[in-house]
């Protein structure tokens, strides 16, 4: 952890047990406490490479699921355009926004993309 972000393990224990230098503690006792922290701690999140918390994804998969509902409803959405663009992949920089198809064409090339072989099967 200590050589992944040595600024964010120590800020993690400063909030998480107010101890401002870690490296007086016993190397175990530290590793231990280390090991504790949450799992949306900075140190943990870098190791995982999360870029936000489940929270917050969570969050923005609602607004996003929100925001199509609206949208559906809408003259817009009845004609298929003007699709709202997630906060979720922009959150989670996503490259691919959308989770849709335009038709079964485009579906079936992306998934013999993604398996590979005949997409007629």
């Amino acid at each position: 952890m200590v050589a992944t972000d040595e600024d964010a393990l120590v800020c993690d224990f400063a909030e998480t047990y107010h101890i401002l230098n870690f490296r007086a503690l016993p190397a175990r006792l530290a590793a231990r406490l280390a090991c504790g922290l949450r799992p949306s701690s900075r140190i943990k999140q870098k190791l995982s490479g999360a870029k936000e918390d489940i929270q917050t994804a969570l969050l923005a998969h609602i607004a996003d699921a929100v925001r199509m509902l609206v949208w559906m409803q809408s003259d817009d959405g009845v004609k298929g355009r003007n699709r709202p663009q997630s906060i979720a992949a922009l959150l989670l920089g996503e490259t691919n926004a959308s989770k849709g198809f335009d038709s079964v064409d485009d579906f079936n090339a992306w998934r013999a993309s993604v398996i590979g072989g005949n997409s007629d099967a």
